[in-house]
């Protein structure tokens, strides 16, 4: 597909097809980089994405056990009264 840059003030963009942004997955902010003469414009993923199935497939594995476990750490102030 061809399409035209344009004048937009003092900068020039291009008009992106609606199919074309559907089919990427672009919505509002995108990343854009240069590779040699290429121009790469992707959606801005978030920056959780993917930790809902990760998190799954931890406890699946059963390798969800917390790293410390809480009632091994203590410290003297953790034993007398606090103060405010």
């Amino acid at each position: 597909m061809r399409a035209r840059v344009i004048k937009i003030g003092n900068s020039q963009g291009l008009r992106i097809p609606k199919p074309i942004l559907e089919q990427t997955g672009i919505t509002d902010e995108v990343e854009i980089e240069v590779d040699k003469n290429q121009i790469i414009i992707r959606p801005v993923k978030s920056a959780r994405e993917g930790w809902d199935q990760a998190f799954k497939m931890m406890r699946e594995k059963g390798d969800d056990a917390p790293l410390i476990d809480d009632l091994s750490v203590s410290n003297s102030w953790d034993k007398g009264e606090w103060q405010w």
